[in-house]
């Protein structure tokens, strides 16, 4: 199973005191180092963390593939068309989130018409596009039709479930979405909240074949370095 490591929170850290460090480029290449199948970051629309010039360094520094995770909006779709990450995916976003919340809702018919076209401008650009979507069937339909060529699983309500009865209707879920979205041809992610804990049952799923995970790596990495949080969690998934 692939890992895909998301360095945003390496820039929270930074912007939390204006410095200029720690540098997002620097945790990329440990993270590469490590062991990671690629490297993901997200160029918000207010800039919170990750800013035009880390993912231009991040780009030109790295030699597994760069996931850009990004909105729809027109500037930030135009800037990946520029600098052609490996991988473009699309999430929603709201300016008051605390961090992403749910997946795309591509049953709206205004939302679909919005993705859709940046769907279409990345791919002309040469970018692979994922969308990150809900664990729903609907959903998944929706994606196909709309070209995407790969698909990410929100994990969010299972990673936050605190029953044991809810960890395993939301486990269900999943694994029901990522079946289907195989008999439809989909390469399967997923990601959100997932941690050294929570990992182990979605790494069981061998529908899965890719995790994108940042925050809980990047916690880890305060007490015991990058390379040895990123190489901890690839011995989670793998065993």
């Amino acid at each position: 199973m692939k890992l895909g490591v998301n360095i945003d929170h390496i820039a929270t850290l930074r912007e939390a005191r204006g410095t200029a460090y720690p540098d997002p480029v620097v945790g990329a290449l440990l993270s590469e180092y490590a062991g990671c199948s690629s490297i993901v970051a997200h160029l918000r629309e207010d800039r919170r963390h990750i800013k035009e010039r880390d993912i231009l360094f991040i780009k030109k520094a790295i030699k597994v593939p760069f996931n850009m995770e990004m909105s729809v909006s027109k500037d930030i779709v135009d800037f990946a068309r520029c600098i052609k990450p490996e991988q473009s995916t699309l999430v929603p976003e709201r300016r008051r989130e605390l961090t992403t919340e749910g997946g795309i809702d591509l049953i709206s018919c205004n939302n679909y018409k919005k993705v859709e076209k940046a769907v279409g401008n990345l791919k002309q650009g040469g970018i692979v596009v994922s969308l990150f979507i809900d664990p729903d069937k609907s959903q998944i339909a929706k994606a196909k039709r709309i070209g995407a060529d790969l698909i990410e699983f929100n994990t969010g309500k299972y990673s936050e479930a605190r029953s044991a009865a809810e960890v395993k209707r939301e486990l269900l879920k999943i694994k029901q979405a990522a079946r289907f979205a195989k008999t439809l041809g989909f390469f399967v992610a997923a990601g959100h909240g997932l941690d050294y804990e929570n990992i182990k049952e979605i790494a069981k799923i061998k529908e899965i074949e890719e995790l994108n995970i940042g925050h809980s790596i990047i916690c880890r990495s305060v007490f015991i370095g990058m390379v040895a949080a990123v190489e901890e969690m690839l011995k989670l998934i793998n065993n």
